[in-house]
C-alpha cells in the first residue's frame, strides 16, 4: 500500500488490500508438515474469508473511523466497506448427539479425553482450556484467564469441572491438561518417552484429524469439530434454562446478538411438540363427544 495517507485510503486501496491479504497462508507458511507423516511437507491452506475480514477490511475500517471522529482527518474517498467483505460460511451450531456419546469417548485418544470432557463441560473455547495450574482456584471455585479480545475473567467451577481438574492436575508439569509422549525426541528441547507434556492447540487438533480417520475401532463423525463442544455445552444449557441471558454470561459474549444463535429449535423437540399438539386434541375430541351425549 506503500505511504498512503488515510485520506488517500478508497474503494481501489481496499481491494488491493484485500487481495493482498487473501492470498496468505494459515500459520504465515506456504507449507505445514503433514500430520499424518511428519516426514513429509504438505501446502498449507489459505486464511479463510473471515480471517480477511478481520485482519484487512474490517480494520481498515475501524482505522478510518477513528480518524474521522477522533483525530478529526477528513475522509473525502472513505471506501464502501460492504462492497469489500468477503462472504463467510454460515455458522453450523452443532451439539453432540445421544447416539453418538460412547463414539466421543472410544475415539479420543484416553490422555486427551479429560481435556474434551472439560471442554463440554465449561462451554470455554479451546485456547481457553489449555489451562496453567495456577489459573485454576479450587477453593475459590472459579477458573482465571484471558479470553477472545485480551479480556479478563473468571469462569465458576461446577462440580463435574471440579472432578475433571483434580484429576489432571495430578502431574508434574505446570500444566492442567496433558497427554503421554508416544516416543524420545532428542536435542535441545526434546523429551524422554512416557513423559507427561502440557497439551498444545495444534497437538490436539492433530489428534482430532486422526481420531476421524481411524481405521479400526470407533471413528469420530467427520462433521464434529472440537469447537462444537461449546456449541454443545451452549446448546443443553439453553435447553435446560431457557435462559438466553445466563448462556450469554456463560459464553463471555459481550454480545447477546451473538447468542441467539443457540435459540434454535430441533427436529426431534419440533416432532415432541406436535406429538403433543396432538395429543392434546386428542383429548378435546374426546371432551366433546362426551359432553354431547
Amino acid at each position: 500500500m506503500g505511504d498512503i495517507g488515510l485520506d488517500k485510503i478508497d474503494n481501489e486501496v481496499v481491494a488491493r488490500v484485500v487481495t493482498w491479504r487473501r492470498a496468505h497462508h494459515v500459520g504465515g507458511r506456504e507449507f505445514m508438515r503433514d500430520p499424518e507423516d511428519p516426514t513429509k511437507s504438505i501446502p498449507s491452506p489459505l486464511i479463510s474469508n473471515a480471517t480477511v475480514n478481520r485482519s484487512a477490511t474490517e480494520l481498515l475500517q475501524h482505522l478510518l473511523t477513528r480518524a474521522r471522529k477522533i483525530w478529526r482527518i477528513a475522509l473525502p474517498f472513505e471506501p464502501t466497506w460492504g462492497e469489500h467483505m468477503l462472504k463467510e460460511p454460515k455458522e453450523c451450531v452443532r451439539e453432540v448427539r445421544a447416539s453418538e456419546e460412547n463414539t466421543l469417548v472410544e475415539s479420543i485418544r484416553p490422555d486427551y479425553l479429560p481435556l474434551v470432557d472439560f471442554a463440554r463441560a465449561s462451554g470455554l473455547r479451546l485456547a481457553e482450556c489449555l489451562l496453567r495450574k495456577d489459573q485454576v482456584d479450587l477453593a475459590g471455585g472459579f477458573v482465571y484467564f484471558t479470553g477472545k479480545g485480551e479480556e479478563a475473567f473468571a469462569q465458576p467451577i461446577t462440580s463435574e469441572m471440579r472432578a475433571i481438574l483434580m484429576a489432571a492436575m495430578a502431574n508434574a508439569t505446570d500444566y492442567v491438561f496433558t497427554y503421554v509422549a508416544a516416543r524420545t525426541r532428542k536435542g535441545e528441547g526434546g523429551w524422554l518417552k512416557g513423559e507427561r507434556l502440557p497439551i498444545t492447540a495444534s497437538g490436539l487438533k492433530t489428534m482430532w484429524r486422526r481420531a476421524r480417520r481411524k481405521k479400526t475401532g470407533a471413528r469420530l463423525p467427520t462433521d464434529l469439530r472440537f469447537h462444537d463442544m461449546r456449541h454443545d455445552f451452549a446448546t443443553k444449557l439453553l435447553r435446560e434454562t431457557g435462559n438466553l441471558k445466563l448462556v450469554q454470561k456463560a459464553l463471555h459474549h459481550r454480545s447477546l446478538t451473538t447468542t441467539t444463535k443457540y435459540a434454535h429449535v430441533h427436529d426431534v423437540e419440533v416432532a415432541a411438540g406436535m406429538e403433543k399438539a396432538a395429543q392434546s386434541r386428542k383429548k378435546s375430541r374426546k371432551a366433546s363427544k362426551k359432553a354431547a351425549k
